[in-house]
């Protein structure tokens, strides 16, 4: 595995995963604060987790798309055996 391969993945990555856990945390908060019920919680709330966390993993899937691209990439060039 490469460098920044591994550096976006043992860094990069979990500083996502905790903005997406504070975030969350914040919305419950307030929606809590607003008096909304358990059918919010079932609901809404539910999916608003799953549209962030997709968010999240396209954000990081483009971020490290160019070094997996670099890692396959194929040398034209090449001499063949």
């Amino acid at each position: 595995m490469k460098a920044p391969i591994l550096i976006k993945m043992l860094l990069i990555l979990p500083i996502i995963l905790l903005v997406d856990y504070v975030l969350m945390v914040f919305i419950g908060c307030a929606t809590c604060l607003f008096g909304l019920g358990n059918d919010f919680y079932c609901g809404p709330y539910c999916i608003t987790g799953k549209v962030i966390l997709l968010v999240s993993a396209i954000a990081f899937g483009y971020l490290i798309f160019p070094d997996i691209k670099k890692i396959f990439k194929h040398h034209s060039s090449a001499k063949t055996v």
